[in-house]
């Protein structure tokens, strides 16, 4: 069995969960080959719906050829894929990374405009929008930026 239809299966299957299927891969890695599942859910997705999903998924996938499977919330920082995740990810800071350098560099940062034509488009801080052709970005992720303050422990002290 493909990944393809592994994919097709695992969209049924969120679907009917009411989940979203973020992304399915399977990748060689020196201890083997990874069949990954990435799901999220608006209000975060818990350990339940993990646990869930796994058990619905394994018994439909035994033709792929793999050697672990996980399902897992493909985080914060999960690269921007699809046009629904550009939609939703407007107006937030993004990382944007080339596959070729563009007027001398290969990373980018600024806030997301959008997709228009097929392009992606961001506003960087200083200047005017820049706008790659989709095919030209390897990936867009959201910037996760805190500071020394947000990692200090907020429990009172006694």
């Amino acid at each position: 069995m493909p990944v393809r239809e592994a994919k097709q299966i695992a969209q049924k299957i969120a679907d009917e969960m009411n989940v979203e299927l973020v992304d399915v891969e399977l990748v060689k890695e020196p201890t083997g080959h990874f069949l990954r599942f990435y799901i999220e859910k608006p209000e975060g997705i818990a350990l339940n719906d993990l646990e869930a999903f796994h058990r619905r998924i394994l018994p439909l996938v035994e033709r792929v050829d793999y050697d672990y499977m996980e399902v897992s919330s493909p985080g914060a920082d999960r690269p921007l894929k699809t046009d629904a995740d550009f939609e939703r990810a407007a107006g937030m800071r993004v990382e944007l990374k080339t596959y070729r350098p563009v007027n001398g560099g290969k990373q980018f940062t600024g806030e997301l405009v959008g997709l228009e034509d097929g392009m992606v488009v961001i506003r960087p801080d200083q200047g005017e929008a820049l706008r790659f052709e989709r095919k030209a970005v390897a990936v867009v992720r959201p910037l996760i930026e805190f500071d020394e303050e947000d990692l200090r422990d907020e429990a009172p002290a006694k």
